[in-house]
C-alpha cells in the first residue's frame, strides 16, 4: 500500500477510536437536541457524574475511564514514533522549555478562558446553549482529585491528538498550515457540539488560535498547560460560577 493511503488510513483509525467518533456522536446528539420538543435553551448536559451509589466503585470507575482513555493518546505517539526520532520532541510534548511553556500556557488561559465564559453566558442568554451540570465537589474525598485527572486526560487526548498528531499527518500528507488549522478546530469545534451551538464556536475558535500557536511556536506542551488549567476551572470552578450566577448557569428546573 502506497504510504500517503497507510497514512490516510492511519489517521481514520486513530480519529475514529478517539475524537472523530466523539464528533460523530455530538452530531447525532445536536440533531436530537434540536429536533427535540423542548427548546435547546432548557435542555442540559451533564459531565463528569456519578458511575455509582457505591463509592468504592464509582471511583473505580471513574479512574478507569481516565487510565484507559490515555491509551489511544500513547497511541498516536507510537505512531509518532520513528528510529532517533522521540515522537515527544517531534511534537513538542517534553520538559525542555518549561519556564516558556507554562508561560504561554497560562497566557492562552487568560486569551481563551474570559472570552469562552462570556461566549457561554451569551449562548445561554440567546437560547443556542444548552446548560452544563457539572459534577458536585463535595460528593467524596476523591472527587476534586479525579476531575483534575479528568482535566489532564482531556487536554492530553485533545492536543496531542487533535494537534500534535494530526498536524503532524496532514503535513507529511502535503496540506497547507492554514488548511490544516481550519480542519482541525472544525473537529475540535464539531465534538463539543453535544453542548449547543455556543461552545461549537468557542472550541473552533479555541482550536484556531491552539493551532496558529502550534504552527508558530512547534509545541503541544503550553496547548497541554493551558487545556489542563482551562478544564480545570470549568470542572472544579464552574460550580462556584453555578452559585454566583444561577441565572446563567442554573439548568433548567434547578
Amino acid at each position: 500500500m502506497p504510504a500517503a493511503r497507510r497514512m490516510r488510513v492511519e489517521l481514520a483509525i486513530v480519529l475514529g477510536l478517539s475524537l472523530g467518533a466523539s464528533a460523530v456522536y455530538s452530531i447525532v446528539s445536536i440533531i436530537a437536541r434540536v429536533t427535540d420538543t423542548t427548546p435547546l435553551a432548557e435542555q442540559s448536559a451533564a459531565i463528569n457524574q456519578s458511575r455509582s451509589s457505591r463509592e468504592w466503585l464509582d471511583f473505580t470507575y471513574q479512574f478507569l475511564d481516565v487510565f484507559f482513555g490515555l491509551f489511544v493518546v500513547a497511541l498516536a505517539l507510537y505512531l509518532l514514533w520513528r528510529p532517533g526520532r522521540s515522537p515527544f520532541r517531534r511534537i513538542g510534548f517534553d520538559f525542555t522549555r518549561p519556564g516558556r511553556d507554562v508561560a504561554g500556557g497560562l497566557a492562552l488561559v487568560a486569551a481563551i478562558g474570559i472570552p469562552g465564559l462570556a461566549l457561554y453566558a451569551i449562548g445561554r442568554a440567546v437560547g443556542v446553549t444548552v446548560a452544563v451540570v457539572p459534577a458536585p465537589l463535595d460528593t467524596h474525598w476523591w472527587t476534586v482529585p479525579i476531575l483534575v485527572l479528568a482535566a489532564l486526560k482531556a487536554a492530553l487526548t485533545e492536543e496531542i491528538i487533535v494537534v500534535g498528531y494530526l498536524f503532524t499527518r496532514l503535513r507529511e500528507l502535503g496540506v497547507g498550515p492554514w488548511a490544516t488549522i481550519v480542519s482541525s478546530a472544525l473537529l475540535r469545534g464539531t465534538y463539543h457540539l453535544y453542548q449547543g451551538f455556543g461552545p461549537f464556536a468557542g472550541n473552533v475558535a479555541m482550536g484556531i488560535v491552539f493551532g496558529w500557536c502550534y504552527v508558530r511556536w512547534g509545541r503541544t506542551m503550553p496547548l497541554v498547560i493551558a487545556h489542563w488549567v482551562l478544564d480545570m476551572a470549568a470542572f472544579i470552578g464552574y460550580p462556584l460560577a453555578l452559585a454566583w450566577w444561577p441565572g446563567l448557569f442554573a439548568a433548567p428546573g434547578a
